[in-house]
């Protein structure tokens, strides 16, 4: 008696961008090819462009799922806590898909989810108090804070393999005599310690709202 195969899950527009997403999760965004995709989800590459356009379409798509993790500054509360929660928000989503930073910042990728942002962020600055000028440098500066570190980041992400033999580098390539400080830093970096339960985003995030605070105190000044 022959047995029967289980029906095949349908394809759908979100199946094939949550399956993408894992596919440059998993081996960044080099490792997304039509080909792969339809082996991941079982269907042949062409039956994929029934849902979707082109791998454009794809990347552009997995974009807005993982923008869609974030949230805008809220209207309600403080500005300095609804700035930093917002902010936290985007660089959690950037470090959980490493690959989209760079996607992201470059040309041709902006998306709609990512003007609302800009948008949101501008405008909570100016509700906040702050002047058109002011404005115009905080959200740069919060801006480069955000998907700066975040870049950083994923180009410091190391494999257990890589940080195991770390300490070995470290004496070869930076020894304690010649770079002194900066030994001493790689060493924290290997040790434990207090300093590894502070963000070292959220560290740097606090000092430019605190800035941005006195700024905008002195402009609302009489």
């Amino acid at each position: 008696m022959a047995t029967q195969t289980e029906p095949r899950v349908p394809l759908s527009r979100d199946r094939i961008l949550r399956a993408a997403l894992a596919l440059a999760d998993e081996g960044g965004i080099d490792a997304l090819t039509m080909r792969k995709l339809g082996q991941m989800l079982g269907f042949e590459a062409m039956s994929l462009y029934n849902h979707v356009a082109n791998k454009d379409d794809v990347l552009d798509g997995i974009l807005d799922l993982v923008l869609d993790e974030s949230e805008p500054p809220s209207p309600a509360g403080d500005w300095h806590t609804a700035i930093r929660n917002s902010a936290i928000s985007v660089h959690q989503g950037l470090t959980r898909h490493p690959w989209a930073c760079p996607l992201l910042m470059s040309r041709g990728r902006i998306r709609p989810a990512r003007l609302q942002y800009m948008d949101s962020l501008l405008g909570r600055l100016r509700e906040a108090g702050f002047s058109a000028e002011t404005t115009y440098h905080a959200y740069h500066v919060l801006d480069a804070h955000i998907f700066g570190f975040s870049l950083w980041q994923a180009n410091h992400s190391y494999s257990a393999a890589q940080i195991s033999t770390a300490a070995e580098w470290l004496e070869r390539m930076i020894p304690a005599d010649v770079y002194p400080h900066l030994h001493e830093h790689g060493e924290q970096h290997l040790a434990g310690g207090p300093h590894h339960d502070v963000s070292a985003f959220e560290f740097g995030l606090g000092f430019i709202l605190d800035g941005l605070e006195k700024i905008r105190s002195a402009e609302q000044a009489p």
